[in-house]
């Protein structure tokens, strides 16, 4: 063990004395470029690696950073901005305009109660015609058989029955002095009894026929127009209870014009028999019809929750014609509490009326009243506040809890902002 210890002591001397110089003095260590490497290469080199690095750094964080804001802008994106507007104090008027349709006082066809031809007519349409004017006339030639058959029928029961008479008087004188029996006066004076009932029955199938026969002249039954002419000389008029009778002519009175309105039911108690109001048309800007308030059904429909009003209008001088499309107004009571806002606020859904309100960046639909309908306003009986901010043209896909963006408030009252987008 000693021995190896030694051994190796010995290389190392030897070891040593070969790299030590004469002088005792060790060699200088070779530099880089004893070695082939100059120290300027190795300093390119990790230049290139640390402007690598920093480009491969440099190009990650850019790319997350893009990906991190092309997802912020898309999220923003997806948010849709809404217009809103907050709702103003109620500011129409004491009354609500409401859509109707004029009708004639009186309007009804005239049929005939005969068959026949018919021989003449004597008013067209947009005649005015009198009560008790001669309408048309109608050839009735089967009837007029009939009724010579019916009068013939008369004159031959009435014979039977004056024979019958004469008879009856002459057995019942002869029973007196007992020349005939009691039964054979009896047979007598039934029998004149029965013929006095078969005259009456020919009268009056004389009557009728001559009823009938009267009706080959038609005449107005009212003063009115003739709206309608149906029939021309030598058309074919049928009348009886298994045929469809035809349309002679169509007469309206219009000296007086009724409407009827369906009244909202919210306006329902507002509505009162006698009260006034007011027509306007089209073909007549600028001015009023003044008409009473007939009567009212005293019902409120089930379908539409309306009251049918009927307003009557004096028409002396036929301006207002039956079929128009007018406006009627009526006065109803202020509500000094209601609020109003555009129409174009509303959303129609299967559960009700909705408008969108904005809270905390997220829609919330509300269930909403209308009072009264301006056309571009309209007032909110319930469901509202002066505060809540109501979206403007909402989206038919809008929902609760949907987030979105206020891009402009609107605080103007809702008929300036109407007024104002309708001027741009």
């Amino acid at each position: 063990m000693t021995s190896g210890t030694e051994a190796g002591a010995r290389a190392d001397a030897e070891m040593n004395a070969k790299t030590t110089s004469p002088s005792g003095e060790q060699p200088p260590m070779q530099t880089p470029r004893q070695i082939g490497l100059g120290k300027g290469t190795w300093i390119g080199m990790a230049i290139v690696a640390l402007v690598v690095l920093l480009v491969v750094v440099f190009g990650i964080s850019a790319r997350s950073s893009s990906e991190h804001t092309l997802e912020k802008e898309t999220a923003v994106a997806a948010i849709p901005s809404v217009n809103v507007i907050y709702p103003a104090p109620s500011t129409l008027s004491s009354e609500i305009a409401l859509p109707g349709n004029t009708q004639a006082f009186t309007d009804t066809p005239i049929y005939s109660r005969t068959s026949g031809y018919l021989k003449n007519w004597y008013f067209d349409i947009g005649a005015h015609v009198r009560k008790g004017q001669l309408m048309a006339t109608i050839e009735t030639p089967e009837l007029d058989q009939q009724l010579q058959v019916a009068q013939a029928d008369l004159k031959s029961a009435q014979a039977n029955l004056d024979l019958a008479d004469v008879t009856s008087a002459r057995y019942q004188n002869l029973l007196k002095t007992n020349s005939v029996s009691k039964q054979e006066t009896d047979v007598a004076v039934s029998d004149a009894a029965a013929k006095k009932a078969a005259v009456d029955a020919s009268m009056a199938n004389v009557r009728r026929l001559e009823q009938l026969q009267s009706f080959e002249k038609v005449y107005a039954p009212f003063d009115g127009i003739v709206t309608a002419r149906n029939i021309d000389i030598g058309a074919l008029i049928q009348a009886g209870e298994n045929t469809t009778p035809k349309e002679l002519f169509h007469l309206a009175a219009i000296g007086k014009i009724r409407v009827f309105v369906a009244v909202p039911e919210a306006y329902s108690t507002a509505i009162k028999d006698g009260g006034k109001a007011a027509l306007t048309l089209d073909e007549y800007p600028g001015r009023q019809f003044v008409g009473t308030i007939a009567r009212n059904s005293n019902a409120i429909d089930l379908a539409t929750r309306t009251l049918n009003v009927e307003v009557d209008i004096d028409n002396p001088k036929g301006e207002l014609l039956p079929g128009a499309y007018v406006f009627v107004h009526f006065k109803v009571p202020e509500h000094a509490t209601s609020l109003m806002i555009p129409s174009n606020t509303l959303l129609f859904r299967a559960e009700g009326l909705r408008v969108g309100v904005v809270h905390n960046g997220r829609v919330q639909l509300v269930s909403v009243k209308i009072g009264r309908d301006e056309g571009a306003n309209v007032e909110i009986a319930s469901g509202l506040t002066a505060s809540d901010a109501v979206i403007l043209n909402p989206s038919d896909s809008l929902v609760s809890g949907q987030r979105v963006e206020i891009a402009r408030k609107i605080d103007e009252s809702a008929p300036q902002m109407e007024k104002k987008e309708g001027s741009q």
